[in-house]
Parts: structure tokens; C-alpha cells; sequence
């Protein structure tokens, strides 16, 4: 937790670098839902209000998580964003230290961002929503087994409206690395190693899915901050600092567990690395099991060394995409493993398990892949 002792302002001034890249990831900069001001509540509670800016109209969960968030002067002030605090102040009748404090709890608990400008908002989609509220220190078990039934009941019809909004999948795997054929030419946008070593700041967070889910013993704090994010998480204390080789260990621990590394799905992908599994995670069961794709393959796809396959099989239990299958030898035995091009997401985890060395990931798509 942050100092409660500390100035409040410097903890507002991580929250200023933090939120450039906490952007919306559905929501237009220029959305008549981005300029709305505090208004008087008729037919719609103001819970229901803040929903409806998080384009999550309809939901009957997200109310009631906002409303367990935030007390009536915490949701008052929520309903005053965006602004600089002085506009705030002005919309929700709350100045001085009264806002202050109030602006402190919110931040603390998840609800917050502020821009380099120095302009206060609140979560503008789920996604902020989900990875930064569930993180809150003192978040109880009720709230937290309350975002587990929106992930199972509601969250896959709102998934589906996402993806036919969004012209890509807002994440994207990123390979193992020592995965890749040595022959193909490897981005730094897709590189784990790069994107640790290039940060100015890292740490290291609770995986928000498996900590709702519970639904594996993979481990817990295997999520990694990268840059502004880092001091985002430091600023609330919802994280751990780490520094380069710590956090390569890390990943290659998660690698080991058969965890799927993912991170933005942009050129510039210094804001985390998420080590997903298909169980948990927000966007995996949904590709897996309602086949909404939220979540890019990598460049890559895994191709099998024919000669060098013994058919083991441990390739096919490890892949979670169910991508890798067993063919038919002669006289009825085991025969080699084999790729499903479609299915293949380019993870690499198949290779961490290949004792044979039989398997490598190739170049399946160009750079413009990842968009920019």
C-alpha cells in the first residue's frame, strides 16, 4: 500500500504516468462518452450511469462491483470525469482536501487514471476495469467471486460485441524464443527478452484471471509491468519492483509451466507481459470455447522435423490450443506429431517439451502482423 503518510500528490503524479498507457482499448479518445458530466439521476442509478460509459450497458454485475468501489461522494466525483481536478472540483461540489481524499481512494483502489496533462479520468473499459480493480489491496472475497460470475455469466456476450468492434485482437501471444528458427527474423515487439532488457521499469503483479478463477495451481504472481505500468503498480502497491534478470527468470519459470506469454497487440509493447493459461484467463476460455478472438496468434507457427520426432506425444499434451495431434503409424502404432495450421498460435510451449529438439516455429506472417 502506499505510505498513508506520504504527500497525496506524489502519489497522483505516478498516476499522471501511468495513464498514458492505460488507454482505452475500444473507446475513441473523441466518444460523447468521454466528455460527459455529472448529471442528475432519474430512472438509472448512478452505478448503472458508470457502466453505460464503460460501453457495458445491461450488465446486472458491473453495478454492483462499481457500487462495492465506490461509496455516493466517491461515485459523485466519478461522474464529474473526465477533467483537470479543478473541473472536478466545480462538477461534483467537492474541493480542498474533501477531494483530494476522495481522489486518493479511488486511485488506490483501481478506479482512476490520471493523463500527463495532468486530467483526472475514471476506467473507460473493461479491461482497465478488470486488471486494475481486482488488484485493490483490500479487495474482499465477495468482490472478487462477484467478477468471477461476470466472467462467466456475462462476459462472453460482451466479449463477442467486442470483437466485432475492434478491426484486431487487442492482445497478442508473443513466442518462446528459443522456439524460433534460427533462420527467421525475430521483431523486438515480439522478443520477451528485448522488452524486459529495453524497460526503465519493471514489477512484477498478481495474474488478476487466476486470482478470481482459481481454476489451476499455476502460480499467481508471474505478471509482468513494464514501463509506466511499472510505476503505476508501484504508485498503488499492488506490485513488486524487479529488475531484468529477476523478471527473465521469471518468464522462463512460466515457460517451463506451459504459460503463454501475452502482451499488447501494438508495435510498442512495453506496457506487460501476461503468462496466461486456458483455464483463467480473460480472453483464453473465450477463444477456446466460444472461438471469439480477442487474442492474436504470434508471427510464428510450429513446424515438425519429421526425422527427428519420436512421437512421444508430450507436444501435444502441452499445446493449449489443441494444435498438434498424433498421426497414424504403420501397423496401427503412434506416428509423428502433426500441426493444425488453423489451431496453431505460435506460442512455442510445444518446443519446451520436444527432449527430441523435433519441433521449431517459422515465420507464418509478415511484420504488418503486429499493427503499429
Amino acid at each position: 500500500m502506499p505510505n498513508p503518510g506520504a504527500p497525496r500528490r506524489s502519489l497522483f503524479k505516478a498516476g499522471e504516468m501511468a495513464y498514458d498507457w492505460i488507454r482505452p482499448i475500444y473507446l475513441p479518445r473523441d466518444s460523447h462518452y468521454a466528455t460527459r458530466r455529472l448529471l442528475t439521476m432519474t430512472e438509472k442509478s448512478v452505478y448503472a450511469e458508470l457502466t453505460d460509459r464503460m460501453m457495458l450497458t445491461g450488465s446486472a454485475i458491473i453495478p454492483r462491483l462499481l457500487e462495492m468501489l465506490a461509496d455516493d461522494r466517491e461515485a459523485k466525483v466519478l461522474m464529474a470525469m473526465p477533467g483537470m481536478p479543478d473541473e472536478v472540483a466545480a462538477a461534483s461540489g467537492f474541493d480542498g482536501d474533501a477531494l483530494e481524499d476522495l481522489l486518493a481512494s479511488l486511485f488506490h483502489k483501481g478506479l482512476i487514471f490520471y493523463s500527463s496533462s495532468g486530467k483526472v479520468r475514471m476506467c473507460r473499459d473493461v479491461a482497465q476495469l478488470h486488471d486494475a480493480t481486482i488488484l485493490w489491496p483490500e479487495a474482499p472475497k465477495e468482490f472478487l467471486d462477484l467478477w468471477q460470475a461476470f466472467m462467466e455469466t456475462e462476459w462472453p456476450g460482451f466479449a463477442r460485441m467486442i470483437e466485432a468492434f475492434l478491426p484486431q485482437p487487442f492482445t497478442r501471444v508473443v513466442p518462446v524464443e528459443a522456439s524460433i528458427d534460427a533462420k527467421n527474423q525475430i521483431l523486438s515487439t515480439e522478443c520477451v527478452r528485448e522488452i524486459v532488457e529495453s524497460a526503465d521499469k519493471l514489477a512484477v503483479t498478481n495474474c488478476t484471471c487466476r486470482l478470481i478463477a482459481g481454476k489451476c495451481d499455476h502460480p499467481l504472481d508471474v505478471c509482468l509491468q513494464v514501463g509506466r505500468a511499472a510505476e503505476y503498480t508501484l504508485a498503488r502497491g499492488t506490485g513488486k519492483e524487479v529488475d531484468a534478470a529477476e523478471a527473465m527468470a521469471m518468464l522462463a519459470r512460466c515457460e517451463a509451466e506451459g504459460l503463454i506469454h501475452v502482451t499488447m497487440n501494438t508495435a510498442k509493447a512495453n506496457h506487460f507481459i501476461c503468462n496466461c493459461c486456458p483455464d483463467c484467463c480473460q480472453t483464453m476460455p473465450v477463444l477456446l470455447e466460444e472461438g471469439i478472438k480477442l487474442i492474436a496468434p504470434s508471427r510464428y507457427r510450429a513446424s515438425i522435423d519429421g526425422e527427428a520426432c519420436i512421437g512421444c506425444g508430450a507436444c501435444v499434451e502441452r499445446c493449449p490450443f489443441d494444435a498438434l495431434t498424433l498421426d497414424e503409424g504403420a501397423n496401427g502404432e503412434t506416428g509423428l506429431s502433426m500441426v493444425n495450421e488453423e489451431k496453431c498460435f505460435g506460442c512455442g510451449l510445444c518446443r519446451v517439451v520436444c527432449e527430441s529438439e523435433a519441433i521449431a516455429l517459422r515465420e507464418a506472417r509478415p511484420p504488418e502482423h503486429i499493427p503499429a
